[in-house]
């Protein structure tokens, strides 16, 4: 039908009024900006509406209510696809705060300034700048692996929370996804455990529409995708045209029926729909239609060829009127719901609301371990391992597992109750992610976003299979944890490959991650202390496999120094410190004694344990002085690490023990006495330091 008749679109006609005003919104932003990808959004507009207006379980009006729908878009380069069903169902704002406000969420403005400085509208959906966006998307893949977190999440909470009478958690995940999400490996490995755990709560919409940015598929990828998921344990179902609404509609009636596995719909889509000399081409992609291409299109769907950005009457109100009034309706009856179960479940009506504000329940670290000093110690991932289990024994809603690793990552809650998770037993904590290091990150992060604290763990040599989870979590600002042990040339017979060097640097680099060396297992206490209450930064803990001294705090100052960063562990006596010696984790011991060698010479040593760069460079320029006095300039840092990054805390002149190459298989013993890791040469550098 054409635009100038939509004042008695109904039914049908008002359908399709909606679709084009969901394709056209999109193309002008992506052609306003002259960047962006038009081509899905043509395409997928009739999916997304179908979903949204008949199936959806959400309430624009209250975006954050917990019992929503979730929707991702993991295929985030039509993010304009998501942001006009976000301005046309009228989605509020809501603050930092969780307050909702009255503003929309994406205003027309804002689609008009699509990618743009500023935005509420970048190039792909970025959690916690728009609001509906359930997660940030781009990275092919991420999203679908964060949706198996987020239905994880929906099944625990339900297993936790719900009673006879009051089924609190009910929802369902719907993940859009394309061909190059396909084609990650990470979407296989979360398919995989998604279909291992039976996980009936989640729907992928996969768009094939044959095209990439290098051109169509065929170039690198004619695999059976249907095959390959009825082989995962995923029933599949197949519409043929993506315009077609009745074949739409079936599909999804036909996945709220399955009650046995995760859900998979193939549909068949044309790129760029309607564009004359677009349509099914890679340039519909990854490049503005151009203007002349906009008109001819619009023309093909009966659109006023000259407006722009235009919302036609009856649009935003049909959005109202339907998924509007269904989602505030199923909202109203929730909190009446909860209001009742809050008299009748008052702790864990309490417990719930502490959850949604990423706060620690009353009394989780009432067990929390004290380590005496003991000259052998105890490895930093066993101490941190009873930490763990003191914690989370307190704290219901602290879970996760590792790769395949526990028993040497010692992530595993031991206590009566905690449980493995598995396919139909869900009221369980313990989580086996198999030996996928990088989608075991993506559900990391989408257990988080359901609010759950959880961690994975592996060793810190395999961070690398999981950086751009650890990556998105910081960009997020949410507080993911990851645990990593066999943190060094400590691996020892392992060899170089499995011997961290340029991690723990990589690890740093990230902007709002926090990464923590503990030194012993009193630090390892007060690290945990620290990652319990973040809410806005993902934490990195890097443990070691061999035992660490648990050092005399008697004699050496209290491990709460943990706190700021950085800490004057021991301190020379009798005046301004000769020189400064500095380390983390595991090297720190060797600092000490070093330290007690060049006492016993008179010597003035100073030794500084700095577990968390970030957390020292967050204190203010007084208290980083007093640690490092600008005028000391004889100073050694020791790390079983790659040396960048030290020269800001040694200086041009300092000098840095570290590793300069890779690993290689030895005993222990034998690594640090090749590299230089012994008390010895410590002392020696500290000397040359004071002398030169």
């Amino acid at each position: 039908m054409a635009v100038s008749d939509q004042s008695i679109a109904t039914g049908t006609q008002l359908d399709q009024l909606c679709i084009n005003t969901i394709r056209t919104l999109s193309m002008d932003a992506v052609q306003k900006a002259n960047s962006g990808h038009p081509g899905t959004p043509m395409a997928l507009a009739p999916v997304a509406y179908c979903l949204w207006q008949q199936f959806l379980r959400y309430d624009p009006e209250d975006p954050i209510w917990p019992n929503r729908d979730r929707f991702v878009l993991s295929n985030g380069h039509a993010s304009m696809l998501l942001y006009s069903l976000l301005h046309l169902a009228g989605v509020r704002e809501v603050s930092p705060e969780g307050k909702i406000l009255f503003t929309p969420a994406v205003s027309l403005d804002e689609i008009k300034n699509f990618r743009q400085l500023g935005s509420k509208t970048p190039g792909h959906p970025e959690y916690g700048l728009t609001s509906g966006v359930e997660t940030t998307t781009g990275p092919l893949g991420q999203g679908v692996a964060n949706s198996v977190g987020m239905a994880i999440a929906e099944r625990w909470l339900g297993e936790y929370f719900n009673r006879p009478g009051f089924e609190l958690f009910d929802y369902n995940i719907w993940a859009f996804c394309g061909d190059g999400d396909m084609m990650e490996g990470i979407s296989s490995e979360a398919a995989s455990i998604a279909g291992h755990l039976k996980l009936s709560n989640l729907c992928w919409i996969y768009d094939s529409n044959n095209i990439t940015i290098e051109g169509n598929t065929d170039l690198a990828f004619d695999e059976d995708v249907a095959a390959r998921f009825v082989a995962y344990g995923w029933d599949v179902s197949h519409v043929s045209d993506a315009n077609d609404l009745a074949a739409l509609t079936d599909a999804y009636h036909h996945a709220l029926g399955v009650k046995d596995r995760p859900k998979l719909i193939i549909v068949k889509s044309h790129i760029g729909y309607g564009a004359p000399h677009r349509q099914d081409t890679k340039e519909a992609h990854g490049e503005a239609l151009g203007e002349e291409e906009v008109k001819l299109t619009k023309r093909f769907y009966g659109w006023p060829e000259d407006a722009k950005f235009l919302v036609p009457d009856g649009v935003r109100e049909n959005f109202h009127d339907v998924m509007g009034k269904r989602g505030r309706q199923l909202n109203s009856q929730w909190k009446a719901l909860f209001a009742k179960y809050s008299a009748q479940f008052p702790d864990l009506a309490a417990q719930f609301e502490r959850m949604q504000r990423l706060e620690s329940p009353d009394g989780w670290d009432k067990e929390m371990p004290k380590f005496p000093a003991d000259a052998k110690g105890i490895a930093t991932r066993e101490s941190s391992s009873k930490v763990l289990n003191a914690i989370a024994k307190n704290h219901p809603w602290l879970m996760g597992g590792s790769a395949d690793l526990y028993p040497s990552t010692k992530t595993r809650l031991t206590f009566d109750g905690a449980g493995d998770f598995e396919a139909n037993h869900y009221n369980a904590r313990n989580f086996h992610f198999g030996i996928r290091e990088h989608t075991m990150g993506a559900i990391v992060n989408g257990m988080v976003l359901s609010k759950l604290r959880a961690y994975g763990s592996t060793f810190l040599i395999f961070s690398d299979y999981m950086k751009m989870p650890i990556r998105i979590s910081a960009i997020m600002e949410v507080p993911s944890l990851w645990i990593f042990t066999h943190d060094s040339i400590g691996v020892g017979e392992d060899g170089p490959t499995h011997q961290p060097i340029e991690q723990l640097v990589t690890l740093r680099a990230v902007p709002g991650l926090i990464t923590l060396r503990p030194a012993d297992a009193n630090e390892v206490v007060e690290a945990w202390k620290i990652v319990m209450t973040l809410k806005k930064e993902p934490a990195a803990l890097a443990l070691t496999r061999q035992a660490l001294p648990t050092f005399d705090r008697t004699k050496y100052a209290s491990a709460t120094g943990v706190a700021r960063g950085a800490y004057i562990l021991a301190d020379a006596e009798g005046g301004k410190p000769q020189v400064i010696l500095m380390a983390t984790g595991s090297e720190v011991y060797l600092c000490i004694d070093a330290y007690e060698k060049l006492k016993a010479e008179g010597i003035r040593a100073r030794v500084v344990s700095m577990p968390s760069w970030e957390i020292f460079e967050h204190q203010d320029a007084a208290y980083r002085n007093e640690v490092f006095p600008p005028d000391v300039i004889a100073r050694v840092a020791v790390e079983q690490a790659s040396v960048l990054g030290w020269a800001r805390y040694v200086g041009l002149k300092g000098r840095i023990i570290g590793m300069h190459t890779f690993g290689a298989s030895a005993p222990l013993k034998d690594l640090q006495k090749k590299f230089g890791f012994n008390s010895d040469a410590v002392a020696q550098a500290a000397r040359d330091q004071i002398g030169r």
